[in-house]
């Protein structure tokens, strides 16, 4: 299935009733909690979605987004009306940088058939359609996580593959360089990554380059499908947008969910700064 769906799409599977379940997963870094934005309109049908709360674990050792246990992961997806086999179309504010944590979350646990809005909240509201306040009456799914289903890295296989591979860096590049860090306790970045920032993936609308340039710019930065290719960012969330635009290029990639929060909670590990 393609990870992207349009707006006009989604509006026409709306009208037609087709069976679907809608997430909204609007999330902020530092800023307000995603269910003020939810409360105050979303998209008819859509629940919401905490991301720190149901599409990661809790924060410590494994970073500030580490992966949640499979059976808590199941029964937030079962609470939303998620089920086995059913179509799920999730979406955030617009660049999909949240919406890309919860595609790339479901599909690591086994979940086939999910879709991001591509543009999100901003892109549906442009074209004229309705929101709403109320909530939606949900009946429970019957999702079963079932956990590995997408390549995953640990700090020793990020370090491993920025010398073998490609490790792509997901952050700003302020942050890469270490010049600025307005999150985690040590600035830099992973030996050998190279910085490819999200934002990068984008138009200024949020929505993603179309593949050919995508493609362009991860070859510029030597991530092809013919290498090993990997992702990491702060805490293994926008660097999941990095693989869903690594996946629309054609290339197979590897998420770093520990992420940069994660390798800087072991003192032994080198830490560059710089270009």
């Amino acid at each position: 299935m393609h990870p992207l769906i349009e707006v006009p799409a989604l509006d026409r599977l709306l009208r037609q009733q087709t069976p679907l379940v809608l997430l909204d997963v609007r999330w902020h870094l530092g800023g307000p909690p995603g269910i003020e934005s939810y409360r105050r309109g979303h998209l008819p049908g859509a629940v919401f979605v905490d991301l720190g709360r149901d599409v990661a674990g809790p924060p410590g050792a494994g970073g500030r987004h580490p992966l949640p246990a499979a059976g808590d992961f199941e029964a937030a997806m079962r609470r939303a009306g998620v089920s086995a086999g059913g179509l799920v179309v999730v979406y955030d504010d617009a660049d999909s940088t949240a919406a890309a944590r919860l595609w790339w979350a479901l599909r690591y646990f086994g979940h086939d058939r999910v879709r991001v809005l591509d543009g999100g909240y901003k892109a549906w509201t442009e074209a004229g359609h309705p929101v709403t306040t109320a909530d939606p009456e949900v009946k429970p799914g019957d999702f079963i996580a079932d956990p590995g289903r997408l390549p995953v890295l640990d700090a020793d296989g990020a370090a491993a593959l920025a010398g073998a591979g490609v490790l792509l860096d997901a952050r700003s590049a302020e942050r890469f360089r270490g010049e600025r860090e307005p999150v985690d306790p040590v600035a830099g970045h992973i030996p050998g990554a190279r910085n490819a920032p999200t934002s990068g993936n984008v138009g200024v609308d949020g929505r993603f380059l179309p593949p050919g340039l995508l493609r362009e710019r991860f070859a510029k930065l030597g991530a092809t499908d013919a290498l090993d290719v990997g992702a990491y960012c702060g805490s293994g969330v926008t660097a999941a947008h990095e693989i869903l635009a690594l996946n629309l290029a054609g290339i197979p990639a590897a998420l770093y969910v520990g992420s940069w929060s994660q390798w800087v909670t072991d003192p032994s590990r080198p830490v560059a700064t710089g270009d």
